[in-house]
């Protein structure tokens, strides 16, 4: 079983003001230091047990694939260590380790040997290789003429022949096109059924919430955030608009989940109600029943633009349904301090039975990217329960019409 140890990790590189002061640095008696060091990771403590999927995330620069690459050796840590037992599979850089000028059956030979398989093992597997990776007579075409999806198919192929028990993957896989995509995620999802321990870097807030236990968010070479998935892509969310003079804060509900809210303040949320159709305010709604989810708010400065809008999501974070009223041509315009407004949007439920939660988003423009007056997750949670429609599952009600010809 393999399992990782993180402890005290940092990286820095050598800045140096001139390209003389590193000679001058090297022949002066004493070695007298004429360089300042960049820090790209500092503090870095995490532990991943085995059988456990954690997932990396963070802004582009906030040093996910560094830190990948000193877990993984390819790079030499400047403070503290990185300790894993177990066989370990690692597909960072795309194509890394293949030569342009040799073949893909070429390469898989050479890489697999890096990756630590046996010239007997890669040759029993590489029927299986050359059939998952699907790319047909180009195995034996140089390199140089795939395509970085090609590369990416071979190169995940051979990592994944065998399964082994540490699981390493960066941004590589979102090369690939969507069918192949769904076909690595499978393969990974079949790992983990098998005890294999997955460390995955994704911008893919649907992946890292699907397959891994816990997330990890990076923040300028810092472990800024580590628990439960939702709540560290909630909190990641958030920070994308950090550029403005907002506050974010985490609060733990009474049902236990964590709530993230962020924004300026210039508008802010006062409640957020689903009602019937009737106007009472309910928290178990039928399947296809029509409601209302309605949105108090008031203005604490002048706001030239406001937007309202929600998100409904699953269980595990996931999407559901979301819009706002930019979407819909009903911007509100040159709102005065201390106007209060609400908003009421009428829907039909067309949902799975199961539990979902409401995000609540005040903003200018069309997303909350460049004026966040407040983002409310976990603003509301609601059961769905199937009352009188067949039984089916899913998140979405669709029912079909069924007639045969």
């Amino acid at each position: 079983m393999g399992t990782i140890s993180v402890s005290h990790l940092g990286k820095a590189y050598k800045q140096y003001p001139n390209r003389w002061s590193r000679l001058l640095e090297w022949i002066t008696p004493g070695k007298a230091k004429r360089h300042a060091l960049k820090w790209v990771l500092q503090g870095i403590n995490f532990t991943v047990n085995a059988g456990e999927a954690v997932g990396i995330i963070g802004i582009n620069g906030a040093g996910k694939s560094t830190l990948l690459k000193l877990i993984t050796g390819t790079t030499q840590p400047t403070t503290g260590s990185v300790h894993m037992t177990g066989r370990v599979a690692a597909m960072l850089e795309l194509g890394m380790g293949f030569h342009p000028d040799f073949t893909g059956r070429q390469n898989a030979l050479m890489a697999g040997q890096l990756l630590g398989m046996s010239t007997e093992d890669i040759a029993r597997l590489m029927p299986e290789i050359e059939a998952f990776a699907e790319i047909g007579d180009y195995i034996d075409q140089p390199v140089r003429v795939y395509s970085s999806g090609m590369q990416m198919r071979l190169a995940f192929s051979l990592a994944t022949a065998m399964r082994p028990d540490i699981l390493i993957v960066d941004e590589a896989l979102s090369v690939g096109d969507a069918y192949f995509q769904h076909k690595s995620f499978d393969r990974i999802r079949e790992f983990r059924k098998q005890g294999t321990t997955l460390l995955i870097v994704s911008h893919d807030k649907q992946a890292i919430q699907s397959i891994c236990d816990r997330a990890i968010l990076l923040n300028a070479g810092h472990l800024a955030m580590e628990g439960e998935p939702e709540a560290v892509m909630d909190y990641y969310n958030a920070m994308l608009a950090d550029h403005q003079n907002q506050e974010v804060k985490q609060e733990v509900r009474d049902d236990g989940k964590v709530q993230t809210i962020s924004g300026t303040g210039d508008a802010r949320v006062t409640s957020v109600s689903l009602c019937d159709a009737n106007g009472q305010i309910i928290e178990a709604v039928a399947v296809g029943q029509a409601v209302c989810l309605r949105v108090a708010a008031k203005c604490h400065t002048q706001v030239a633009e406001l937007v309202v809008g929600y998100m409904i999501k699953d269980r595990l974070g996931q999407p559901v349904f979301g819009t706002n009223t930019h979407h819909h041509d009903r911007v509100l315009k040159n709102l005065a301090e201390g106007t209060e407004l609400v908003l009421e949007f009428e829907f039909e439920a067309n949902l799975g039975p199961g539990t979902y939660s409401v995000a609540v988003a005040l903003h200018a423009d069309d997303t909350h990217i460049s004026n966040n007056y407040e983002w409310r997750d976990h603003a509301l949670v609601f059961n769905v329960i199937n009352i009188s429609q067949p039984d089916f599952v899913g998140v979405a009600w669709m029912p079909p019409k069924i007639s045969q010809r």
